[in-house]
């Protein structure tokens, strides 16, 4: 599995189609998803997967800079819902992972066929996993490191009866990694159950971006969780024997934020790496947004960092990095890829 920076020949989003999920919400979700298609797009191609009767509708919201495709989806996290791709110089293939609505939470009927539909309309080879994972469950460096959270992973809800080690096993396998780096994570208390996307991301081989609390939070789960991970990170060394540096982006102040629902995911680290930028959430306090934005920057040198505003997609549990899922460019391609 390739690293996130690494030539991209597309980016897939998917349409969010239910208002039994969204609710009245689902206007606002929409247009997020469209502003997030629209910046990716500045970047690199994008196709953006809609339920046939509302492919023109996404289309319109979207614009001609997006390519939009009638494929049957429920929700937006085409992170989780299509494939994982791996490569082999110029083979390439995509990893269908089962989705399974995070545990059976949330409605999947046509989500959990999406992976398979999307490898075969594009003509590329299907490698059912015999596990069930997501892709916002999976960071890599490229050169053989894994990071994880048992929460999401070792969980009854998706891999009933199997152990850490039998999971690992088969992540090495699918994915071509050589060592698993597993944070705790915290399992029940958000949809993903803790996702390693919302709290710590590769930026650079044996470089890792951790998510970390506001100085006025009050000590709770997340900010327990995050404290596990930054301790099991300054512990670790990476597939090729590095020591890893750790640099914190802190969330924002969230009495700052307009939106202060439950699930709103307030965090920096669910940020997306494309051809030539990074795509960056925008919470609205203003002094942390500009924090992790130069942050970020400094971390990707020679990319553009783009700041896009994303409270619904946030209030869903979710951020740019859930909504979107590189294809990656094989050695045939990576030449002409921006």
């Amino acid at each position: 599995m390739p690293a996130e920076w690494m030539p991209h020949t597309r980016t897939f989003m998917a349409w969010p189609a239910l208002e039994e999920v969204w609710g009245d919400q689902l206007p606002a979700v929409r247009n997020d998803i469209a502003q997030v298609a629209q910046t990716v797009a500045q970047f690199e191609p994008v196709v953006l997967m809609a339920r046939p009767d509302q492919s023109d509708q996404a289309q319109q919201q979207c614009g001609s800079s997006v390519e939009v495709v009638p494929l049957a989806v429920d929700d937006l996290w085409a992170r989780d819902t299509g494939p994982t791709f791996v490569t082999s110089g110029r083979d390439l293939a995509g990893v269908d992972f089962n989705f399974n609505g995070w545990g059976n939470k949330q409605t999947h009927a046509n989500d959990s066929q999406v992976a398979a539909a999307l490898l075969q309309k594009y003509g590329i080879r299907r490698v059912q996993a015999p596990i069930t994972a997501e892709g916002g469950a999976l960071e890599v460096d490229g050169e053989g490191t894994l990071m994880a959270t048992e929460s999401s992973l070792v969980n009854e809800n998706r891999n009933p009866g199997r152990s850490r080690d039998e999971i690992e096993a088969a992540l090495k396998d699918l994915l071509g990694v050589q060592r698993v780096i597993w944070l705790a994570g915290v399992a029940g208390q958000d949809i993903t159950d803790c996702h390693v996307d919302a709290l710590a991301r590769f930026a650079e081989p044996g470089v890792v971006v951790l998510h970390r609390p506001a100085p006025d939070t009050p000590p709770n789960i997340w900010s327990q969780a995050s404290d596990q991970a930054l301790a099991v990170l300054n512990a670790s060394t990476d597939a090729k024997g590095r020591k890893l540096r750790v640099v914190e982006i802190t969330e924002p102040d969230f009495n700052q934020l307009q939106n202060q629902s439950k699930d709103f995911l307030a965090t920096y680290l669910n940020y997306y790496v494309v051809n030539s930028g990074v795509i960056v959430p925008r919470f609205g306090d203003q002094a942390a947004d500009d924090r992790a934005a130069s942050t970020l920057a400094d971390l990707h040198p020679g990319r553009k960092v783009v700041q896009v505003p994303i409270d619904a997609i946030a209030a869903g549990g979710g951020g740019i990095h859930c909504s979107t899922q590189q294809q990656p460019a094989t050695d045939a391609a990576a030449s002409s890829t921006r």
